[in-house]
């Protein structure tokens, strides 16, 4: 019997299901949030802290297009670091650590004072199909719910398994009930299953530990905001402090001589564990060369009289999979922790993930239709990686609801655009996380202008306000202002001038420059222009400008670059090509693009297995078949 019908429901309630949810309530969509547990909506079961390489600005482009993960982390922030300042801009991000306690209360706040959203605890167990297309999902006590579309983000609960040493229990992060059957269905409906596996280290009761013995990592001494909205929740001369230890010979000699216990190496490990963050036991093993490796003691909350989170510390680096009896061994080995507690003992998690090259780049399966995934169950790693698919899944099944095309976001656009184009071209093998590396126009996609690449798509896919879409509009106008004031402004080889520019280690003037022209020499930043001329403009603005102007040459390079890829993206392919029928194609590109099925040249080319000899042939035959129709 059918008990209620929603235009859109979200499966799991996680940062991709915040997202998601979120984004189709606001686009005035009916919309349901189904979680198992209302009290773990945006829990943090793994690092206390949200941003990082790459990551932190996956977050400040979730806040560009309108979503909630930046504006939650700068409520929750505890302390708060820009990594990477003595890099160039393309590698810089935010990071912040977050208080465990805060960070989920305020979201599920924000959830709550939707009014397009409701929020039932439960599990689902069975999805509604006819046809191929989405009707709705089926709960562990047989209720049906209609939906014209679905977003599935069960994270890791789909068979989830917990694993310390040789002990399997099935279920969540913690210990709650995983969703059985789920995963049975989707295998049902043609879906590749695959096994991953992540872990996390142990907690430590913060007054058990030695400080004396560690090093102060502390935050930056200026505020800073994951959101455009720059709202400030934490006193910068306050900020919580972080701790650095090492691991060393003890650790290592512990773990080799106890490898076969752990559930990795014991052989009780189905899943695949994640390369890029990858446990001690294996990085003991694969860096073998390593004296030694960095852990972080992070604090978990600073509510000192919470029962979960308190009293806790987080070995940052420190996850394993070892007998409790030798985590504590291991921990006890650490300069700092001979005498700490452990609250918390470490565990690695397997679960079930789907084969990710089954999904549109819009996120929506080729097998369902109006049926999305967004976040580990896609195969990814991460909190900001999960919530950046969560609101593309979210504003892309609104958009399906109103008859409007998807939102496609390309690689020169955004690392939201080069996750999700990674995930469904080439699929992964193990937990996918998001690298700086992974971007090929990294110079282009900064912290600092990702509001100058995605607040367009926000304000025209509806959750950017007209308020802050003015906002925008006025910074833009302002950087225009200061490139003219620049431009148009010079210095002369005066003698208070020369003696300026010698004083800053800046060669002396023969001729007058323009402003513009003496930025872009690399010793000089825009506080050195003000020597000269008065600029009272907002940092964010003043930021753009220097950075534009330092490294123009190197973005006209990748924005040239990057439309020859452009290009490529323009030239479609037609969705019912047989890659069968086209002669000279080698076989493994023939498999692969009948797999994958891309829809643009340029998807095509960055599948492994398609040479650029095939893709030739193949734009041949599109094209004699263009000329044929």
């Amino acid at each position: 019997m059918i008990k209620m019908k929603y235009e859109a429901i979200v499966v799991g309630g996680g940062h991709a299901g915040c997202e998601a949810s979120l984004a189709i309530a606001r686009k005035n969509h009916k919309t349901l949030l189904i979680t198992g547990s209302i009290e773990n909506i945006a829990d943090m079961p793994c690092n206390p802290a949200i941003g990082g390489p790459a990551k932190g600005i996956v977050v400040r482009e979730i806040d560009a297009l309108g979503g909630e993960m930046g504006k939650n982390a700068d409520k929750a922030a505890i302390q708060v670091k820009m990594l990477n300042t003595k890099k160039g801009p393309a590698v810089q991000a935010l990071r912040a650590q977050e208080d465990k306690n805060i960070y989920p209360k305020e979201m599920l706040k924000t959830l709550k004072q939707e009014k397009n959203l409701d929020i039932k605890e439960s599990l689902v167990e069975d999805l509604m199909v006819e046809d191929n297309k989405i009707k709705g999902v089926i709960l562990e006590d047989g209720t049906k719910i209609e939906a014209d579309v679905v977003v599935l983000t069960t994270g890791t609960y789909l068979r989830g398994m917990i694993l310390v040493g040789a002990n399997k229990t099935p279920g969540g992060p913690h210990g709650e009930r995983d969703s059985k059957f789920l995963s049975t269905k989707l295998k049902e409906l043609g879906f590749n299953i695959l096994r991953l596996k992540t872990g996390t280290p142990p907690r430590v009761d913060k007054s058990t530990i030695d400080y004396e013995k560690t090093s102060l990592e502390a935050g930056d001494d200026r505020v800073l905001t994951f959101s455009y909205d720059n709202k400030v929740y934490y006193d910068y001369k306050e900020q919580t402090p972080c701790h650095l230890i090492y691991t060393n010979d003890k650790t290592h000699q512990i773990i080799k001589d106890h490898l076969k216990e752990s559930s990795m190496y014991g052989g009780y490990v189905e899943g695949i564990g994640p390369r890029y963050c990858p446990s001690i036991e294996d990085k003991v093993v694969r860096f073998s060369d390593k004296e030694r490796h960095q852990l972080f003691l992070e604090p978990e909350s600073n509510v000192e009289d919470d029962p979960n989170y308190g009293n806790t510390i987080y070995v940052q680096g420190f996850s394993t999979s070892m007998p409790e009896n030798i985590q504590e061994e291991m921990v006890h080995s650490l300069q700092g922790l001979e005498h700490a507690k452990i609250i918390k003992y470490a565990y690695a998690i397997e679960y079930d993930a789907i084969d990710a090259k089954q999904l549109k780049q819009s996120l929506e399966s080729k097998l369902v239709e109006g049926l999305y995934t967004a976040g580990q169950i896609n195969g990814t790693s991460g909190y900001e990686e999960a919530a950046g698919q969560g609101l593309i899944a979210g504003i892309n099944a609104a958009l399906k609801l109103e008859g409007k095309s998807p939102l496609i976001l390309k690689r020169n656009e955004s690392y939201i655009g080069v996750l999700i184009d990674d995930l469904v071209t080439k699929g992964v093998k193990d937990p996918y996380r998001l690298l700086t590396s992974r971007a090929e126009y990294r110079l282009l996609l900064r912290h600092d202008n990702a509001d100058m690449r995605l607040r367009d798509y926000g304000y025209q896919v509806g959750l950017i306000n007209e308020e802050q879409y003015q906002l925008f509009n006025k910074k833009k106008q302002d950087i225009e202002t200061v490139y003219k004031i620049l431009k148009e402004n010079k210095v002369t080889p005066k003698k208070e001038v020369n003696e300026y520019l010698s004083s800053i280690d800046s060669s002396t003037l023969k001729d007058g420059i323009t402003l513009y022209d003496l930025l872009k020499r690399p010793e000089i930043s825009i506080e050195n222009i003000k020597h000269f001329i008065r600029l009272d403009y907002d940092d964010e603005v003043l930021e753009q400008v220097e950075i534009n102007t330092r490294y123009q040459g190197y973005i006209a390079k990748a924005n040239k670059e990057a439309e020859k890829m452009l290009d490529l993206e323009n030239k479609k392919i037609p969705d019912d090509i047989d890659y069968d029928k086209i002669p000279n194609i080698a076989s493994e590109a023939r498999q692969k693009l009948n797999e994958i099925k891309p829809t643009t040249i340029a998807q095509a080319l960055r599948i492994s297995g398609v040479n650029p000899a095939d893709i030739s042939i193949l734009m041949v035959y599109l094209k004699r078949r263009g000329n044929d129709e």
